[in-house]
């Protein structure tokens, strides 16, 4: 039975640094993207506390992620790697250990922004979360 590894995706270098370990570590893998539209980046209005989403917002996010889905799926068929892909509206690391747990999913590769100090404890840190919360081991690749 294949391993099933899930690699959390967005549009940054530590994407593509922790695709690439994810290859070279696991050559006989069944590599699961996950992308996670944050409706927290949306905006939210001053008199309520519901989301204020711009205009074609989610509509945006959604191409952004095809997107990145594509350009990961194309360096993985270079290892002859085929991908699923797995889109989803959440809190990035809530969702990520969600979706490890429902999944049947055996690892986690994911790319750490490298936040230190003050950055780190003021906006948290979706890799050390998953890291501290995930049932399977977790790489984390800076």
């Amino acid at each position: 039975m294949n391993k099933r590894i899930l690699l959390p995706v967005d549009d940054s270098d530590q994407t593509h640094r922790a695709a690439e370990v994810a290859f070279e570590l696991f050559s006989d893998i069944g590599l699961v993207l996950i992308h996670v539209i944050n409706p927290a980046e949306a905006g939210f209005t001053t008199e309520a506390a519901i989301p204020n989403f711009p205009e074609n917002w989610y509509e945006q996010q959604e191409s952004n992620a095809e997107t990145i889905f594509d350009d990961v799926e194309s360096e993985a068929e270079e290892y002859g790697i085929e991908v699923e892909r797995v889109l989803k509206l959440g809190q990035p690391a809530r969702t990520i250990v969600d979706h490890i747990e429902t999944a049947d999913i055996d690892h986690v590769v994911m790319g750490s922004h490298g936040r230190q100090g003050v950055s780190r404890i003021l906006l948290g840190s979706v890799a050390e979360t998953v890291l501290r919360r995930s049932t399977v081991p977790v790489t984390v690749v800076r």
